[in-house]
């Protein structure tokens, strides 16, 4: 899994933007799966054709995109004007370096002398990519082009990384796991990368639309109570899978929660529940998309999650992706 994910995160991706990640998955998950499509959002669809005759749906999403900078204006003395694409945390963002799809790179910097925590924001931001004016900045970039923060993955202790963007290409290295390790299934089962999650998790609802599923699950991350400051949280980091129970746009199917719960404790599944009071993921979306589907969602612990340095323990996504397996091969 770290190798796939290794290869995920070099790959540029801002929300809208998400072709080339698309392409990068498909070449690893093709080998393992039926079919392969895109559907009209860009969303890519991996079919695992089922053997029974009275066949499910399965729906496994985790989101392709990730967080950026788009620009809006060049000033004449070279400097880049930009507005989010995402949520982005401008604090963390400051001095960071960035890189466009042409390869071209440049630090995201705030004004000089900024002393308030809410002047940190897009108007007071601009992208240095060392031109020396306007004219020489539009040889290189155009109103429109994006930027992330420059992709990084570094081994910390133990089973522990800090990597960008883990949101959530985390999330598509286990759904590419999955597929590798997931033998001829009972039901169709569907791997869905989702665009646009990050700006309304726009994607999954679409693809859910044309799929109907019976049931899904989302991986994505969340955050943790485990560092100095964090508010009160019980998710930590190597304790194993977050199974959601509910955030701010959703509350999970209970019986799919407590199956989960099951299946944790039977296979010995390092588990843990979240509820997270702030943000959301696909699974409101695919949850609510047409007549409706039992959806939940195993979530990864992630610290310092939108900032440079995402810090994730692999043997949670390990055991995400465990649980899943037992998911989606035991009967209900």
């Amino acid at each position: 899994m770290y190798q796939t994910l290794k290869k995920l995160i070099k790959v540029h991706g801002v929300s809208g933007r998400e072709g080339a990640v698309a392409g990068a998955i498909a070449e690893e998950i093709l080998p393992y799966v039926d079919e392969v499509t895109t559907d009209a959002l860009g969303n890519l669809i991996a079919l695992k054709k089922g053997s029974g005759e009275d066949k499910k749906k399965h729906m496994l999403c985790a989101h392709m995109d990730e967080i950026g900078f788009i620009v809006t204006y060049i000033e004449d003395n070279g400097f880049l004007r930009v507005s989010t694409v995402g949520g982005i945390r401008f604090i963390p963002a400051a001095y960071m370096p960035v890189v466009f799809e042409s390869g071209l790179r440049g630090v995201i910097a705030p004004e000089e002398d900024l002393e308030k925590k809410e002047d940190y924001r897009a108007t007071k931001f601009y992208i240095d990519i060392g031109a020396k004016d306007k004219k020489d900045a539009e040889k290189r970039v155009r109103i429109g082009d994006c930027a992330v923060i420059e992709p990084s993955l570094v081994r910390l202790a133990g089973s522990r990384v800090a990597a960008r963007p883990i949101d959530d290409r985390l999330g598509c290295a286990i759904l590419i796991d999955i597929a590798k390790r997931l033998d001829t299934p009972k039901d169709d089962v569907y791997f869905v990368f989702s665009v646009q999650e990050e700006v309304g998790c726009r994607g999954a609802k679409t693809a859910a639309f044309a799929i109907a599923p019976d049931d899904a699950l989302v991986f994505d991350v969340t955050g943790t109570g485990d560092v100095p400051g964090a508010k009160p949280m019980a998710i930590r980091l190597g304790d194993g899978a977050a199974i959601k129970v509910k955030d701010s746009s959703v509350i999970c199917d209970v019986e799919t929660v407590e199956r989960l719960k099951t299946l944790a404790k039977a296979h010995k599944i390092p588990h843990q529940l979240e509820i997270l009071t702030y943000g959301g993921t696909d699974t409101s979306s695919i949850q609510t998309t047409g007549l409706g589907a039992k959806a939940g969602a195993l979530s990864i612990p992630t610290r310092n999650i939108h900032t440079a340095m995402e810090i994730v323990d692999m043997h949670d996504a390990e055991a995400c992706r465990d649980l899943a397996l037992a998911y989606l091969t035991e009967g209900e």
